[in-house]
């Protein structure tokens, strides 16, 4: 039980990271004028905001727990659904131009300033609220156990892609270009329909439908 809600919450780190959105941006401006660990930190930034979002949908949906579970159904194809939809968003979204330069700042300023943004954006706890009954997440009401492991994967998941995503960045920087970055939106844009497609596919094979 443990090990598929820190799985989940892995996926659904990933899956909130990877699309190249505007704070994404931030992050890919500064892995390629300042270098990996800036961008890195900057993401951790993104990681530490969302979690505190994470945290507010899990320990708050533990306390209807049962409700979600008698409903199931409707909240994995519903989510499902959008899933795709905002995967196709992102397949077809292409990124602003990278090459407007910026100045080098400190690592408390990177992760300061992502933070603040990232916690800015209330939209965040919309995309758990639909996102964690739709991949069928049963966060127990009568332990803290549940909700935290739950959110430590988010965090992991999060970290994962901006380690891997600024890593690789910082690797290739000087030939990088806007084209590459259309190809990383093509790619999360499918990963996220695919969580979608195999969400919904799991109502039809499951033998609880």
């Amino acid at each position: 039980m443990e090990t598929l809600l820190f799985t989940h919450g892995i996926i659904i780190g990933i899956a909130l990271a990877a699309p190249v959105g505007p704070i994404a941006l931030i992050c890919v401006r500064r892995t390629l004028a300042n270098g990996r660990m800036h961008g890195i930190i900057s993401g951790m930034g993104v990681a530490t905001a969302d979690i505190i979002y994470a945290a507010v949908t899990a320990f708050g949906f533990a306390l209807i727990s049962e409700f979600l579970l008698a409903r199931q159904w409707f909240f994995r194809l519903f989510g499902g659904i959008a899933l795709i939809a905002v995967g196709i968003r992102i397949f077809l979204r292409v990124p602003p131009d990278i090459t407007t330069p910026q100045g080098q700042s400190s690592y408390f300023k990177d992760f300061a300033s992502m933070f603040a943004l990232a916690i800015a954006n209330p939209l965040t706890i919309l995309f758990f609220t639909i996102v964690i009954p739709a991949f069928g997440v049963v966060i127990s009401g009568d332990s803290v156990v549940s909700p935290a492991i739950f959110v430590t994967g988010v965090f992991f998941g999060e970290a994962i892609w901006w380690i891997f995503l600024c890593g690789s960045l910082g690797t290739v920087r000087t030939y990088l270009n806007r084209a590459h970055l259309h190809l990383i939106n093509r790619l999360s844009g499918m990963i996220i329909a695919g969580f979608g497609a195999v969400m919904i596919l799991s109502l039809i094979f499951s033998p609880d439908s």
